[in-house]
Formats: C-alpha cells, structure tokens, sequence
C-alpha cells in the first residue's frame, strides 16, 4: 500500500508540474512575458501558488524550467549529438541542414517559441542569459566536432554564415507570425513559401562547402 501511494504522490507531482509548466505557457501566448506573475501562473494552473517554490524553487526555477524545454537549441544536445553520431565524412552538412530545416519549422509551430524569442530580446534576464549560454554551449561542440576540422582555417567565416541563418529563420518566423506573411515578396506562411525558404537553406550550405 505505501508503495501505491509513493507513486501517487509522485504522479500528482508530475501532473501539478505539468500545470504551472503549461500555465505559463498559455500566459506567454496569449498575454506575453510581461505578465508572467506567481499569482497569474498559479490561477491559470489551478495549483496552490506555494507548490511553485516547492516544485521549483521559485519563480525563477519554473521560468528556467520552462525555458529549458521549449527552446530548440537547447533541446539539441551535446548528449543528444553524440547519439546521433552525425556523418563526419560531409564536414556536417547533411546534419546542420537537418537541424536547420527542423528549426524553421518548429519556431513556426509553437507560438510560446516566438514569444520567448521576443522575451529574449526585450529584457535581461538570468534564465534567458543562461539559455543563450546553454546554445552557445551547444553549439560549441557542434563546430567543434563536425565543421571546425572541416573548414580548418576558414571557421570562423562558416560560423558567421551559421549566425546569418539561424537568426534569420527566427526573425522570418516571428515577423510572419506577428507583421504579416510577406517577406521580400515571399509568403512565409503558404507552403510554397516556405518551401522556398528552406531551398534556399539548403542552398546556401552547399554553397559554403563548396566554395570555403
């Protein structure tokens, strides 16, 4: 018996978790970061506010959480790369286009990635500081293992295209989602637009590791 309610416990746990995780994704959604409040989390997730310094620490604890999870670069990593254990003979190109196109995608899909984006560029902020830490980190590794031995003298130059095109997926994806589908006469939000796109993603890589 104490064992079965060991268990219980340890499921409510993880369901009231889940609550304050999703509450504050319905706020970031629908009201913005700005209104991010223990007292709003709370209400939204119908659990006793208290159980956030529990569960989490603290208010901070639970935006790091949340932060954690819904980010896409964070979510690539380094353990998760290793796995993966990506072709070395292509320098990473196959693997980086992979992860490019899977980016575009999925910034477009989830709403709460846009607004954090937004977040991230509108106040100072341990956990989102600690999010680009956490990307650099990453990435880091990535360059390192795959294109760095690759391009050997001419990294640095692969870096900043990597930099052009990872900040530009995510701009197109907001700017469409928030201004309008049109972006240099391209409609991000049709299909064929953003098949468009992603043609040329691939493009520029084949370009880069053909010509540095």
């Amino acid at each position: 018996m104490e064992r079965k309610s060991a268990a219980g416990s340890i499921r409510n746990t993880e369901r009231s978790k889940k609550k304050f995780l999703d509450a504050v994704g319905k706020i970031l959604r629908t009201k913005g970061y700005t209104a991010l409040k223990v007292s709003s989390i709370a209400a939204t997730a119908g659990v006793d506010k208290k159980m956030i310094y529990s569960y989490f620490g603290g208010f901070d604890g639970l935006i790091d959480e949340y932060i954690r999870l819904q980010d896409y670069w964070s979510k690539v990593t380094i353990e998760e790369v290793k796995k993966i254990k990506p072709k070395l003979d292509d320098g990473g190109k196959s693997f980086m286009e992979e992860m490019l196109l899977t980016q575009f995608d999925y910034v477009y899909t989830h709403r709460e990635a846009q607004k954090l984006l937004l977040w991230r560029l509108s106040e100072p902020r341990k956990a989102l500081k600690k999010l680009t830490d956490t990307q650099e980190e990453n990435g880091e590794y990535i360059f390192k293992l795959l294109m760095d031995p690759h391009f050997k003298e001419n990294a640095e130059e692969v870096r900043s295209v990597m930099a052009i095109l990872v900040s530009g997926l995510y701009y197109l994806n907001m700017y469409a989602a928030i201004n309008g589908s049109i972006f240099c006469g391209i409609d991000v939000n049709s299909s064929r637009g953003r098949d468009k796109i992603k043609k040329a993603i691939s493009f520029i890589l084949n370009h880069t590791y053909e010509n540095l």
